[in-house]
């Protein structure tokens, strides 16, 4: 019985090809099986999808109700299987890259319409990272979606010729290569869409190969595309498509040539499924979802983080979010080297007006990096790495006449640097070097074996000889070029280097432009991704400043995904997904920002927690902040109706204190101007529009320091004295002389001092449930009484002491979550660019000639 029952089951599935899951169970019941066995095979089918949609990995939110057909890859199937053996022979572990790759991508093909639905205009995205292997996943969603029978594939890849070649390589290497009978090509290596004379014979009824289109993000080519796929209607309607967007945040949104010519390309196509592809979504989720555009309506997923992979945070750390402990927030690998002010104006012309004649001087920290980037080379031949490549980035402008006048100083230090290397004086320089580096970042936290000086030595001549130097611009013919051979480069450019564009081998990276948005900075980090075999070696010489917004970023980054994988908890569907992060603070001021001219933020502060960890350290400065603490403590101290002292622990708590104490203390504590989430003055607006809806007018006033008694006292009044607390500061390599970010200053447990009970143990989400519980409408402000020397533990070596001229006051706010609506407040929010020169990303290109 079990054996007749898997004969119908293998009927059914193989109906899926010709019908959808519903569609097949009736010609089931047409054929005159049982009620019973068609039940039992419908069961068999929902388990198996369930099985996908199911999966601990990727999260997603999902549009409701949306049907979920895909069971996964099939034995009859021929483009997956080809691709898992190319991974397999390039290396990839079955365990756990091949098995995470074959869920995320299952995950995504279940959420597509099935492809023998009637028509459909299905529209998602997926959130990845940065150089972390989305070019790897569309594939594979590609392929299994033909496996399924989706006809027509479309690939928008970028705005840059070299992206839509390196895609293009990829795409035939791993799906038309190892099944040429299956696919038709409407572009290839060195030629984007042109218009073919007969569609019939890419879409009649006799044609059943797939067919592939990688293009670029230009009007005159998607016109033309458009303009095609509109004559061929007549053999489209039954012709299910795939359009993928790589770098969907990139020129799809917001842009009035590009987004009309996509929506333009779906209409032509009955049965379309539009994915867009980012590690920077922030354009994408604050599109309008109520307006006809490419709002991923239907599912956002977000993919795991692959095993390995060098993102923001492992490389500039990050500040604590919600729910973190302050020690279990890494400060990031000490791989990033600074560059002095000083510096700048040799590599890149201080105005637009400098730039003809300008010719850069490459020495100081340029010169530095780039021969640390031949010695990375050389350590990499001793070690035999399997990435035969090597590249070094620099990145100064986006202007090409300035990535061209890097040619002849780049090529001269290279052959001086050859003719070198018997000189006992420039020997001992890199020796300097490489003995510096190593130890910094030793090889052995990386599972690396330690390269010395002397093993690398011999390989130098050999590296100089075959290193290239590279012009990678829209105007330059230079072209990296990584399909014939190994390659040892020195890369200069701008934007065709900076978006999606994979630098193999990359080591090193002298990275000095300014750059105007958040997500243009998270896609100008060409350094992350993965460093199998060197993964010691990367550095990244960039100014203070830069280092600091892209610290600022992952923490922003963190918080993003943090956020989608809560909503994908809470039952929330993309359409009211896109309201929770419109509203999120920190999100609508980064992704609204350009960083050029002051926006509106909207903030909501419930459930938030609030800290300082940007302070000056002049003494006038940090005075007031003194004398602000002291009232407030003193005014605390008159009206508190209860006060909790835990001396033994340092810890003072005056409870059930008026909101106007607080608020006067908001008006006369200054807040350091970065601290952009501090803002005193939208606060007071939130606390204000709480207290008139019934909530926050009473609040808990705490002070978290250490034992008195031990030498390092602080009065906030006679009566109240605690030891102060100890907060090391970054150590930035050219700090500013009146500037310390502390990185993080609140720990969870100072999140719940005023909280009854044991709330050691608990989590973030737990602590905010219980102050819901307890204080529902109690604010809590906490005072840290900070020592102005401060000095670093020694397991943090990327710290520094404090040294502040008078000792720091640090303020924590937590505010509960609101029982029913929140309130907004509104208010400027602008970074002070005045001393950077931005560049703004080109996008001519999108509406120029096609080159």
């Amino acid at each position: 019985m079990t054996d007749e029952f898997d004969a119908m089951y293998d009927t059914f599935k193989a109906l899926l090809d010709s019908f959808p899951p519903v569609e097949a169970v009736k010609r089931l019941e047409q054929f005159g099986i049982s009620s019973d066995i068609v039940e039992r095979i419908r069961e068999r089918h929902e388990q198996q999808a369930l099985r996908i949609k199911e999966l601990e990995e990727p999260h997603a939110v999902v549009r409701d109700n949306r049907v979920t057909w895909y069971t996964g890859p099939q034995p009859k199937d021929k483009c997956w299987p080809a691709i898992t053996n190319l991974l397999l022979k390039g290396g990839w572990p079955e365990d756990p890259a091949i098995k995470s790759l074959d869920d995320s991508s299952s995950r995504v093909v279940s959420l597509l319409n099935h492809p023998k639905e009637k028509s459909f205009a299905t529209r998602g995205l997926v959130v990845g990272y940065v150089q972390s292997g989305k070019t790897t996943n569309f594939t594979s969603v590609m392929a299994k979606a033909a496996d399924r029978g989706y006809k027509l594939f479309i690939v928008l890849a970028g705005v840059h010729n070299g992206l839509r070649r390196q895609t293009q390589a990829r795409l035939v290497q791993q799906l038309v290569e190892p099944n040429p009978a299956l696919w038709s090509q409407l572009t290839g290596l060195e030629q984007d869409f042109t218009p073919q004379e007969n569609p019939a014979s890419y879409f009649g009824g006799t044609n059943k190969t797939h067919v592939l289109c990688v293009v670029k993000k230009n009007a005159t080519v998607l016109r033309k595309l458009a303009k095609w796929l509109d004559k061929a209607s007549d053999y489209l309607a039954e012709c299910p498509a795939l359009i993928i967007d790589d770098e969907a945040d990139q020129a799809t949104v917001a842009t009035k040539s590009i987004n009309p010519l996509i929506l333009s390309i779906m209409s032509s196509l009955p049965r379309s499924a539009y994915v867009g592809y980012t590690a920077s979504p922030f354009a994408n989720l604050l599109i309008d979802p109520s307006a006809e555009n490419l709002y991923p309506k239907d599912f956002v997923v977000n993919l795991p983080k692959p095993h390995g992979h060098f993102g923001t945070e492992v490389l500039f750390g990050r500040y604590a979010l919600d729910g973190d402990d302050p020690e279990d927030v890494d400060d990031g690998y000490d791989m990033i080297r600074s560059v002095p002010e000083a510096d700048i104006g040799a590599v890149r012309p201080g105005t637009r007006a400098d730039v003809d004649g300008f010719e850069p001087v490459i020495a100081g920290t340029a010169r530095r990096a780039v021969e640390y980037f031949w010695m990375v080379t050389a350590a990499r031949r001793v070690r035999g790495a399997s990435n035969p490549h090597n590249t070094m980035l620099i990145h100064t402008s986006v202007n090409t006449a300035v990535h061209n006048s890097f040619r002849r100083p780049l090529e001269h230090l290279r052959d001086r640097a050859a003719r070198s290397l018997e000189d006992p004086a420039f020997l001992s320089r890199l020796r300097e070097t490489w003995d510096e580096e190593i130890a910094r970042v030793p090889a052995a936290e990386f599972g690396e074996t330690k390269v010395s000086f002397d093993q690398l030595a011999p390989e130098l001549a050999g590296v100089l000889r075959s290193c290239r130097i590279i012009m990678d611009n829209s105007s330059s013919e230079d072209r990296l070029d990584y399909e014939n051979g190994p390659v040892v480069a020195i890369a200069v450019g701008g934007n065709t280097l900076s978006r999606g564009l994979t630098l193999e081998g990359l080591s090193v990276s002298y990275f000095v432009r300014a750059v105007s948005a958040y997500d243009t900075l998270l896609q100008m980090g060409r350094w992350f991704g993965f460093r199998n075999g060197y993964a010691d070696l990367p550095r990244i010489w960039m100014t203070d400043e830069l280092a600091e917004w892209f610290r600022h970023l992952a923490t922003v980054e963190t918080e993003m995904r943090r956020d989608i994988d809560i909503y994908m908890t809470e039952d929330e569907s993309p359409l009211t997904f896109a309201v929770r992060l419109r509203t999120h603070p920190a999100l609508r001021v980064t992704a609204a920002a350009k960083m050029r001219e002051a926006v509106t933020a909207a903030s909501s502060y419930g459930g938030k927690r609030v800290q300082t960890h940007f302070f000056h350290t002049d003494a006038d400065w940090l005075r007031r902040n003194i004398d602000a603490s002291r009232t407030l403590v003193a005014a605390s101290s008159v009206q508190a109706r209860q006060l909790d002292q835990h001396l033994l622990e340092g810890r003072y708590i005056f409870r059930d204190v008026s909101h106007e104490i607080v608020t006067t203390f908001l008006s006369a504590y200054q807040f350091h101007e970065k601290s952009t989430e501090s803002d005193a003055n939208l606060i007071t607006g939130y606390v204000r529009k709480r207290v008139a809806a019934g909530s926050l007018r009473r609040w808990n006033i705490a002070i978290v320091g250490t034992p008195p008694g031990k030498g390092s006292d602080f009065d906030f009044t006679p009566q109240v004295t605690v030891g102060r607390v100890n907060r090391a500061r970054l150590d930035l390599s050219n700090p500013a002389t009146d500037f310390a970010d502390i990185k993080t200053l609140m720990s969870r447990r100072d999140a719940a001092v005023d909280l009854a009970g044991d709330t050691a143990r608990m989590t973030e989400k737990e602590i905010m449930a219980e102050r819901r519980r307890q204080l529902p409408d109690t604010g809590l402000l906490v005072l840290y009484p900070i020592d102005k020397v401060s000095e670093p533990s020694p397991a943090k070596r990327l710290r520094a002491a404090l040294n502040a001229a008078e000792h720091v006051i640090g303020v924590g706010l937590v505010f509960p979550t609101p029982r029913d609506s929140d309130s907004e407040v509104e208010g400027y929010i602008s970074a002070n660019l005045s001393a950077v020169r931005i560049e703004e990303e080109d996008y001519s290109l999108l509406d120029g000639e096609e080159a």
